[in-house]
């Protein structure tokens, strides 16, 4: 095992998960070769499955269409009280073959579960997430501060466009291909 200067992260403990159920708009991210560069309204909606795992949407708006991702998310250590997650997405999704696997850390949560810190433990990943659209700029710094704690580089930050009006999942097109593809060919 390498040591490493960074001190070990801390994680939220005693996570309620039923409570950090339900939808998270990205207010900032690193930026990730899973999401397109152009990326807006950025969203995850998490919601409890019978047998204790947690289905995970991810979805994002790029040029009028909607991309999305489906997953599980399950902790790391059922005996553990740390908030150290799993999540496991099967891509392409359109053709569910390779399984992927990641670490999901919740690093700061507020007492109201209204933002999150997340990231995991080569911080090469890091999100910001609010239960609004939009984040107080004092919240923001804050949530900024305790990144820095955790030992991340906040310069790499990228933040995400949140509209107004959030879209809604059926008010874009989830396909390039197929009618879509087909109209463009006459300019409609």
């Amino acid at each position: 095992m390498t040591t490493t200067e960074k001190k070990e992260m801390e994680v939220v403990k005693g996570l309620d998960v039923a409570r950090y159920m339900g939808r998270w708009y990205e207010i900032a991210s690193f930026p990730s070769l899973f999401q397109p560069k152009n990326g807006a309204d950025t969203r995850a909606t998490y919601t409890l499955n019978p047998d204790g795992t947690i289905h995970v949407l991810n979805e994002t708006w790029s040029n009028g269409k909607r991309g999305y991702i489906e997953g599980s998310a399950y902790k790391a250590d059922p005996k553990s009280d740390e908030a150290k997650l799993k999540v496991k997405f099967y891509v392409p999704p359109f053709l569910p073959i390779f399984p992927v696997t990641g670490d999901y850390w919740v690093l700061y949560i507020d007492p109201d579960y209204q933002h999150a810190l997340i990231g995991q433990p080569s911080r090469s990943y890091l999100w910001i997430l609010s239960r609004t659209a939009h984040m107080e700029d004092e919240t923001y710094k804050q949530l900024l501060e305790k990144a820095v704690e955790q030992g991340y580089d906040v310069s790499k930050l990228h933040k995400t466009t949140q509209n107004d009006t959030p879209p809604e999942s059926d008010s874009a097109p989830t396909d390039a291909k197929g009618v879509w593809w087909f109209k463009s060919l006459f300019g409609k």
